[in-house]
Parts: structure tokens; C-alpha cells; sequence
């Protein structure tokens, strides 16, 4: 049975704006308060001469809220057991390749290897709950983690309001979890079988993740599994919707693409380049203060002129496979294959030469800390 998709949610009032004209484009350049009918506009076919403007306004915006500076993090895959069916996936439970763990003393050298690159943000990921790797691994783990870093976030399986307050009470400080994408057709028909095929137990997790207390929360879509603009609008309702009802919480938005993995899935619906960086520009346009963030997906010289322009935060020298850090180069294939595959200090070096500052340390994370009489 298809999932209904909330009235919250629906985009199709604003969809009309695929068809913008020239003039409609400009309208919504102009608008002192732009939301879901601009968004589609600035999406429209009829944008694509104004890219330039668009990019400078993104540019703008970005210095005005986050000055010059690019806050980098990195992301740590706990485990990759998993018990879904998702056809795009590299993890997917029917997909060949070893599955393992990091056990918590392996979990510690790759942190303190993190550590060693002056990480001060880590993103801890796995797959689906299993016995193998489910919520009091993940707890364990956050513990570990919280030790070491500033901040601590996770991408795993949605929970209920209580778990991620114990993540919470743990040191965990935000949750990503995308939709992946917000077509309840489509996305019935990539979730084949096992827990994440519940659209509406996946839509509501990040508002309970609020609910429980957490600092920030991170939402997407995966580009490329659906009509880009449909998940554009609702991307954009998702936050609107977050932001109204849990606003003592932070959003953060993330632009992944689809790309090559293991099972060779073909995207339905191919993102370029182009309209990555257009979508980019017309979030910033839409949401000035939300942090946007790209990461190693992308090719690196796509990476290094988007940063500043929309994009306010990295992920840098990531591996996407169990204990790839303790990896010369990893033996098998991750959830995605990297494409930015450059040091740290690589990228670092990169954004200075663009004028803009390499940031490690969450300084939202030590501010609240001491609000609360934590440490800094």
C-alpha cells in the first residue's frame, strides 16, 4: 500500500512555478520573503540565463550569515549490516560484499585517528538496526565519540523520541536522516522491503529527534531518485515545518547525488552538475541563516567552487567503508564511491587559496555547552 503523504507536506500549490517565465524568475529574485512557489521558480528551465545572479546573491548570503569560513567534518561508518532493500544502495542486505563492525576499541583508533587531523566534528554511520549494530552499539559508540569531540552526530536508523534522548543525554548533538526522496510512489517502489519502506516512520523521526533535544538536525533528499524539483519543494516544507514547531533546534541541509555503488543502480531521474549548483543557489536564495552542506560525492573542482557560494560546511578526507581510516586504501567498496579523495590538509590548503577559512571546531556546540554549565 502506497503511503499518503501529509498536507503538511504537499508541494503541489507551489509546483505551478516549474512553468515561470522570465519575469516570474526575476519576481522571485526580488521577493523580500521567497518560499516553496520562488524555490520551483529559481528551479524552472527559464532561471538558467540568471545562474550568474543567482550565484552572486548565494555568495552574498553565505558571507553575510557565515562570513569566509567553511566548517569541516568528518564521517566515521560504524557498521554496514543492514536489512533493507533499498535498490540504490550499496549496503542494500542483498548486495555481496563483507559485513562487519568496528568493535569499540577499533571504534577508538579511528576516532583518534580523526583526532589526529584536527577534526573537532565527527558524523558516526551505519545501517539499518540489527542485532549486530542496533541502538546500544550506537549508544556505546556516541559515548566513545563524546569523549574526544566537540560535537557528535549520527546518520543511522529513525528512533523514538526516548532513544535519541539517551543519545542526547550521551553527548550526541544532531541527527541526520534523509528521506531520500519525498515521492510516496516512488518511494515505495526503491524501499523493496525491511523497515526503512515505512515512509511516514522515516518523515516523522527527525522532529522526534528535536522533540528529544537535539541541537541540530540534518535533512536531504538523494538526487536523482525522483522529479528534482518535486523534492526540492518538499525538502523545503520538510524545514519550514521543522523550523515552526521545534524552533529552539538548528536544521542543516544536505545536497547528495546519486552515485555509483555497488548493484550499478541507474539514477531515474540524472542530476548534472549545473543543476546541483542552480538548486544550491536557489536554497541559499530561499534559506539565508540554514547551514548547506556538500560532500566528497562531489568531484573536487565542483567542491572547491561551490564552497562559499551556497555551501557552508564539508565533509573532508572521508572514507565511506567500515575502519577506513585505518586503510591504506580501502579493499572494498563503500556506500557511495568518493570522488573528492584529497587530504585534509589538501583541502584546507584549497580554501585558503579561495579566500576562505578552514573551520574544526562546532563553536554553536561550545557556546550551549557553557550556557548549560558543560564543559567547553
Amino acid at each position: 500500500m502506497t503511503p499518503h503523504m501529509p498536507v503538511w507536506l504537499d508541494p503541489s500549490p507551489w509546483l505551478d512555478g516549474r512553468r515561470a517565465t522570465p519575469a516570474d524568475v526575476e519576481r522571485a529574485l526580488g521577493c523580500d520573503e521567497p518560499g516553496p512557489r520562488e524555490l520551483a521558480a529559481l528551479l524552472s528551465p527559464a532561471a538558467h540565463p540568471f545562474m550568474e545572479v543567482m550565484a552572486q546573491r548565494a555568495r552574498a548570503l553565505t558571507q553575510r550569515r557565515f562570513g569566509r569560513t567553511i566548517s569541516l567534518y568528518a564521517p566515521l561508518y560504524l557498521a554496514n549490516y543492514c536489512t533493507n532493500g533499498c535498490a540504490y544502495c550499496g549496503f542494500a542486505s542483498d548486495r555481496a560484499q563483507p559485513r562487519r563492525r568496528l568493535e569499540p576499541p577499533e571504534a577508538e583508533k579511528e576516532l583518534a585517528m580523526l583526532k589526529e587531523m584536527g577534526f573537532e566534528e565527527v558524523l558516526l554511520l551505519t545501517g539499518e538496526r540489527t542485532s549486530h549494530a542496533g541502538f546500544d552499539y550506537l549508544l556505546e559508540c556516541v559515548s566513545l565519540a563524546a569523549r574526544r569531540f566537540h560535537a557528535v552526530g549520527i546518520e543511522a536508523f529513525p528512533m523514538t523520541t526516548r532513544e535519541y534522548a539517551l543519545l542526547a543525554e550521551a553527548g550526541c548533538s544532531g541527527v541526520t536522516l534523509y528521506q531520500e526522496t519525498y515521492d510516496p510512489r516512488q518511494y515505495d517502489r526503491l524501499h523493496r522491503w525491511g523497515p526503512k519502506k515505512d515512509y511516514l516512520d522515516r518523515l516523522e523521526a527527525p522532529a522526534r529527534a528535536m522533540e528529544a533535544g537535539m541541537r541540530a538536525v540534518g535533512i536531504g533528499v538523494l538526487l536523482g531518485l525522483s522529479d528534482p524539483v518535486f523534492d526540492a519543494v518538499c525538502l523545503l516544507r520538510h524545514a519550514g515545518h521543522l523550523q515552526r514547531i521545534h524552533w529552539k533546534s538548528g536544521i542543516t541541509l544536505s545536497f547528495p547525488r546519486l552515485r555509483p555503488q555497488a548493484g550499478n543502480f541507474a539514477a531515474p531521474f540524472p542530476v548534472d552538475e549545473a543543476w546541483l549548483a542552480r538548486l544550491v543557489f536557489a536554497v541559499r536564495i530561499v534559506l539565508p541563516d540554514v547551514p548547506l552542506l556538500l560532500s566528497t560525492r562531489e568531484r573536487p573542482e565542483f567542491r572547491d567552487g561551490m564552497a562559499g557560494l551556497g555551501i557552508s560546511k564539508m565533509s573532508a578526507g572521508s572514507r565511506t567503508t567500515v575502519g577506513g581510516y585505518g586503510e591504506a586504501e580501502p579493499a572494498t567498496e563503500g556506500q557511495f564511491q568518493v570522488s573528492d579523495k584529497r587530504s585534509v590538509p589538501e583541502i584546507c590548503a584549497m580554501l585558503r587559496n579561495r579566500g576562505l577559512k578552514p573551520v574544526f571546531k562546532n563553536w554553536d556546540s561550545v557556546f550551549r555547552d557553557a550556557e548549560a554549565g558543560g564543559h567547553g
